[in-house]
């Protein structure tokens, strides 16, 4: 399947989707209520079958940015090297997706670390629980708001030895 028909097809399912390219790169934007069924769709009939990355964009300082946070879904298909980014925005007090766990087992992790980073939920996550922090820790560090010197934090947490011997 060419790069034209691919983009075609998704114009077709999804006409309010918006695509653009950067760098040379596609990219697909959709509002967070069909991200799900693009992602689905994405996977299953245009054989993006790799998941090969999710994160987030704390746009809090961009002059002009509309939404507070942009999750970026990378996706690609290991046969063909088609890739394509997708992209859905999310905004405060509750910002919310739906998982993508049950499309791809590895984006358990993935959805995992934007929760703690970002403070992204992923309705119907099956095990969404901090990945990189302690449980006790209630900021969401890569967040634009969040201190450079953090909260005071780091004062409060166990050190972990280890018997070298």
């Amino acid at each position: 399947m060419t790069e034209e028909t691919t983009l075609q097809r998704i114009r077709e399912r999804f006409p309010a989707a918006v695509i653009s390219e950067f760098r040379g790169q596609h990219r697909v934007g959709a509002d967070p209520a069909t991200i799900h069924d693009l992602l689905e769709f994405l996977k299953d009939e245009i054989g993006l079958k790799l998941l090969v990355d999710i994160t987030c964009v704390d746009y809090l300082y961009y002059s002009g940015a509309k939404d507070r946070f942009g999750l970026v879904y990378l996706l690609a298909n290991p046969e063909t090297s088609e890739r394509i980014t997708v992209r859905t925005f999310v905004n405060d007090p509750d910002p919310e997706v739906p998982s993508a766990t049950d499309l791809w087992e590895g984006a358990n992790w993935l959805e995992r670390e934007v929760w703690d980073m970002f403070g992204i939920r992923f309705a119907g996550h099956p095990d969404l629980r901090r990945i990189l922090l302690p449980e006790s820790f209630e900021a969401h560090p890569l967040r634009k708001d969040y201190p450079l010197q953090g909260l005071g934090e780091r004062h409060h947490l166990p050190i972990v030895t280890r018997d070298m011997g």
